[in-house]
């Protein structure tokens, strides 16, 4: 997946309040007059850094994530018929039962279809097999 400069602007924004955590420890710090070595505080930034940023980079692949709620988030998922869609029956998507129909053709009991469309309850499926 190709990330784009808005994308990394993104992930900058949310890094902008870890750096602003880090900047007030090192105020605190100052403030208090505790004194650390340079070379443990540039390894310790580094390290924060490098952290933080791998766990934002996990964030940019979500950014163009299908939507997965709703009816559209129904849309391409698999199921198998329990009742034959002549063309109406039943079908079990995931471990839900739900109203659908046929988009043209009649299916039998068993076989797998996908679902290319929802209309109130029902959703409208067509055959994995043809």
């Amino acid at each position: 997946m190709k990330s784009t400069i808005k994308d990394w602007l993104k992930v900058l924004v949310l890094l902008l309040d870890e750096a602003a955590a880090v900047a007030l420890v090192f105020l605190i710090l100052w403030v208090l007059k505790i004194e650390i070595p340079l070379p443990i505080t540039i390894v310790a930034a580094l390290a924060l850094g490098a952290l933080v940023f791998v766990i934002h980079k996990a964030v940019i692949p979500t950014f163009h994530k299908k939507q997965i709620t709703g009816s559209e988030g129904m849309i391409g998922m698999k199921g198998r018929v329990i009742k034959p869609l002549m063309p109406k029956g039943v079908v079990r998507v995931g471990d839900e039962f739900w109203k659908a129909k046929s988009s043209g053709e009649d299916i039998e009991t068993g076989e797998e279809v996908e679902v290319v469309g929802v209309e109130g309850l029902t959703l409208e499926v067509r055959s994995e097999n043809r």
